[in-house]
């Protein structure tokens, strides 16, 4: 069977262990085949091996149907496979047509730049992927994290690939900007590039693809179309599990009143919201994107105070107008956007832990760093943080790892009420299963637990009774028994 690209018996082994093995992967030209899997699957591996950053040390690549060795990523691109990594690999200070052309710049007779040349090929690009909005002797550096995106892609574009790798694409897009990128991979489809994409997002996997294979420790678990499967199958299969098994809520006795809010508004954000969350609960908040969920996280920990309304915290009213005072009535809160709002990537995993908590580790206005490191190195054991130690930065551990490092760093500063907003967006099933248990293990010590989550299922499988959203206001509750996927649309859609 020949193909656009056609992995066949691939192994690669670092320092003795296999980081994947004999694994057979392909994409037909105008396909989209999805890569799922864990972190550590051996995805990422595979991936440089197609890009040739990695070379195999068994099995053999093919390029319709021919046999290829990359020595290089140049080899790769010469015989017409790009890669869109995660991470951007742009230059801030160069414009956008320069980006695109960096490296392979069109020249003159004489033998410089060709600048018109390559302005009107970055143009003509652009245009084909319907980013007219982009212009381009713009710095990269001006534009926005979607924008940069096309750059990416048009880059890879310029090269003019039969195969797309797609690695996690859109990570770092907001919902319109992913919509968007979806309809431009669709695009690409469409005029026969083979496209081999990357994502722990479901949604998008089954609106995208057309066959789907899944990576567990390296193998090969199974390739399918994607009308054979669902997301609950593949989660299974990623895991090596059954999928109702990843959530591991079991029954906790209520205690008493711990947060309760009546007719509390924010502006327009949060609109008349009245609630009561008991030690020991799981108080999942369902809604569409923009319904209010945040913004009532963000008035109950007091980054944007209410307006209106009261606020009870263990039977005590209070008026809680910034994010310390909820920190000091026991409120912690794990945000939408670990990146940008729960963690200082370039630090370390210690500066990172200690940042909520500093006064535990402080004597007069001395931070005690054994008294830190001790605590910190305790938190990588407890909580399973895979880490090569406290001093390695944030930045370059798993979505994963990074917010067990967020969720240890609140639960040091012994709240009895935490606040999950999005807790295992971004990250793969075996890591969500793993956050699973340590939400059921926090309720069953007694901390109350406010769920949002944009997954159904995960709020369906993990709350002990489901508030819903829609602009602003509360449109529906639902107790545990009587909750259903269909009811929460209804409500999610409400008016």
């Amino acid at each position: 069977m020949t193909g656009a690209l056609q992995l066949v018996q691939i192994t690669k082994t670092f320092s003795g262990v296999k980081a994947v093995e004999e694994v057979d992967f392909e994409v037909r030209p105008g396909e989209i085949h999805a890569l799922v899997g864990e972190n550590g699957a051996g995805k990422s591996t595979l991936i440089k091996v197609m890009s040739g950053v990695h070379q195999p040390d068994g099995g053999k690549i093919c390029i319709d149907g021919q046999h290829r060795r990359f020595s290089n990523p140049r080899e790769a691109f010469r015989h017409g496979i790009a890669t869109v990594h995660q991470e951007l690999l742009l230059f801030p200070e160069l414009s956008v047509a320069e980006n695109i052309f960096l490296g392979h710049a069109r020249r003159n007779r004489v033998g410089g730049v060709d600048w018109r040349a390559m302005r009107e090929g970055a143009r003509r690009i652009l245009d084909e992927l319907q980013s007219h909005d982009v212009p381009v002797d713009a710095l990269v550096g001006d534009l926005s994290v979607a924008n940069r995106q096309r750059v990416e892609i048009a880059r890879a574009l310029s090269l003019k690939p039969s195969v797309l790798i797609m690695d996690e694409p859109t990570a770092a897009l907001s919902d319109a900007d992913t919509q968007g990128l979806l309809q431009l991979v669709r695009r690409l489809r469409d005029s026969g590039v083979g496209v081999a994409y990357v994502s722990h997002r479901m949604a998008e996997i089954f609106a995208l693809a057309d066959g789907v294979t899944v990576l567990r420790d390296g193998r090969r678990i199974a390739t399918l179309p994607i009308g054979e499967t669902d997301p609950a199958h593949l989660v299974s299969l990623m895991v090596g599990r059954p999928v109702d098994q990843l959530y591991p809520r079991s029954s906790t006795p209520r205690g008493r009143a711990v947060l309760e809010l009546r007719h509390l508004s924010c502006g327009h954000r949060v609109r008349d919201i009245s609630l009561t969350l008991h030690a020991g609960e799981i108080l999942g908040i369902a809604g569409l994107v923009g319904s209010g969920r945040t913004g009532l996280a963000h008035t109950i920990f007091g980054i944007t105070p209410a307006t209106s309304g009261t606020l009870t915290v263990a039977g005590q009213p209070v008026a809680i107008s910034t994010p310390t005072q909820a920190r000091n009535l026991g409120i912690a809160y794990v945000p939408e956007d670990r990146g940008l709002q729960g963690l200082i990537r370039s630090h370390s995993v210690r500066t990172n832990f200690s940042l909520a908590n500093l006064r535990q580790f402080a004597r007069a206005s001395f931070i005690r760093r054994a008294a830190e490191l001790r605590a910190t190195q305790r938190v990588l054991v407890d909580f399973g943080i895979r880490a090569r130690g406290s001093e390695q930065p944030v930045r370059q551990l798993s979505g994963g790892n990074q917010q067990k490092i967020v969720l240890a760093k609140w639960l040091a500063t012994k709240p009895r009420i935490v606040i999950l907003d999005e807790p295992t967006r971004g990250i793969d099933g075996g890591a969500k299963a793993e956050i699973y248990k340590l939400i059921t293990q926090l309720a069953q010590q007694g901390i109350a637990i406010l769920l949002i989550s944009s997954e159904l299922p995960e709020v369906l499988g993990m709350s002990d009774r489901v508030l819903v959203m829609s602009r602003g206001r509360q449109t529906a509750a639902f107790d545990r028994d009587a909750v259903t996927a269909d009811r929460i649309g209804v409500a999610m859609t409400a008016a």
